[in-house]
């Protein structure tokens, strides 16, 4: 048999450990996993010199944009970031123009995106205005739903507790999770009118809006709607110790409980808040150290399930404005994640099976992509390939993504993406997109 490549002199993350091997793939997909005197002849074969093979990675928490925000980022430039950053798997987030909460609105969003797109590609959509619809939403293969419960986006009315209660008990039959972007929405709306009232305008008052019980009151409460649901929550970049205890507990009871948090939170703060300015406002917000070190302490303790770039880029220009109420919240990540968390391994403050689990294996599980993941015959051969020992300084004028702007511009840090393979075939190498447009797949739930 002659299969279509073979990659010799790997150092690949297999089941918890860092293996000399080599792997042949054939048709997308890994065809076997061996030493290199085992491997079938191949139509090509790559030397990769010892470099660390990692599952290619799922970033479960991108803004990918295009359509009517297209000049932000658009399904080409945003998935050129993914892939230059490590990512093979993004899932994308509805909260676009037009909000993807319907049938039609998933399906025209997937018919845009997969003639550009270079990496796989999962959709979430938010709740339709009728429950009815769900069940075609999921038949048209949406990874999941997504509520932002701090602002009124989708068709679900979020201050009725029945209606969350009645929309995640559809959903809970159809297996599919509900991430939450977890802000009340009345707390946070009664802050920013004081704000407002009082011409309070600076950077600083985004905090007093966005508290840490804001944060905590919509966690609570969307634990105890879904109660007897049985659907599967996932919250999104958890920011504070007291919301990350609150699911650790609903966690030990038994609950279908998972979260995530973003690197601006584990690396940043409210310090870099006065450092950066309106650059570094997102929301949540930055958070003081104590919630830092919480973030961090769940890391270790396994209380957070994955991490999420939130990638979430922006034109330049919406991020300053005379009032911090007129500008656009979040940051770009695609391209910043892996290095960042690949400096912290090379200080010991975190392991490269952390890594793997928050960053392949788990957003794999929760998200029900069953052929990613993990680096095993049968699955997509979709590989990340580091050069661990490689020193560099994060530098925004060579981002991919249209939003060239970072917190983390010009820091040094260790552990450069020198390929990304997607269904088998390189995409980036070497600090190319060397794939067109397509090369990436629409992530089907299930059959990968």
């Amino acid at each position: 048999m002659i299969v279509d490549s073979v990659l010799t002199n790997a150092k690949a993350y297999i089941n918890g450990q860092i293996i000399d091997c080599s792997i042949a793939i054939e048709e997308g997909k890994i065809q076997k996993i061996g030493k290199e005197t085992q491997m079938p002849q191949a139509d090509e074969k790559t030397d990769l010199h010892n470099l660390l093979v990692l599952p290619g990675l799922i970033d479960e928490h991108v803004h990918l944009r295009d359509e009517g925000k297209a000049y932000k980022e658009d399904f080409s430039s945003g998935t050129a970031a993914a892939a230059a950053g490590g990512f093979t798997t993004v899932l994308d987030m509805p909260n676009n123009d037009p909000v993807t909460m319907s049938i039609g609105t998933l399906r025209n969003r997937m018919e845009t995106a997969h003639r550009k797109i270079l990496v796989n590609v999962g959709f979430y959509s938010e709740f339709p205005k009728k429950l009815t619809e769900i069940p075609d939403i999921v038949e048209g293969d949406a990874v999941g739903f997504k509520i932002f419960m701090g602002c009124q986006i989708g068709g679900l009315y979020l201050d009725d507790d029945q209606a969350l209660q009645d929309a995640f008990k559809e959903v809970a039959k159809l297996n599919r999770p509900v991430a939450v972007h977890a802000e009340d929405r009345a707390m946070l709306t009664a802050n920013e009118q004081k704000l407002n009232q009082a011409k309070k305008t600076g950077t600083a008052d985004f905090l007093r809006a966005h508290t840490e019980a804001v944060e905590l009151k919509s966690i609570q409460r969307l634990l105890k709607v879904s109660e007897q649901t049985n659907v599967r929550l996932h919250f999104c970049h958890v920011s504070t110790e007291e919301g990350l205890n609150a699911i650790a507990e609903a966690k030990k009871s038994g609950r279908k409980v998972t979260c995530e948090v973003t690197p601006n939170h584990l690396l940043l703060s409210i310090d870099d808040l006065k450092r950066y300015g309106q650059m570094v406002i997102m929301a949540p917000p930055l958070r003081d150290r104590n919630h830092v070190d919480a973030l961090w302490k769940g890391l270790a303790d396994g209380s957070v399930d994955t991490l999420g770039s939130d990638h979430a880029p922006h034109a330049q220009t919406e991020k300053s404005a005379s009032s911090v109420w007129d500008v656009k919240v979040g940051v770009p990540g695609l391209e910043t994640t892996l290095p960042l968390l690949m400096t912290k391994i090379k200080k010991n403050q975190l392991t490269i099976v952390q890594t793997v689990q928050l960053l392949a294996e788990k957003p794999a599980e929760i998200f029900g992509l069953d052929d990613r993941g993990r680096l095993e015959q049968g699955k997509n051969a979709d590989l990340t390939i580091i050069d661990f020992n490689s020193q560099f300084k994060i530098d925004v004028s060579k981002f991919k993504s249209k939003a060239k702007f970072s917190p983390y511009d010009g820091w040094d840090v260790q552990g450069k993406v020198v390929k990304a393979i997607v269904n088998g075939r390189i995409v980036f190498d070497e600090g190319e997109i060397v794939a067109t447009g397509g090369s990436g797949f629409i992530v089907r739930r299930g059959s990968g």
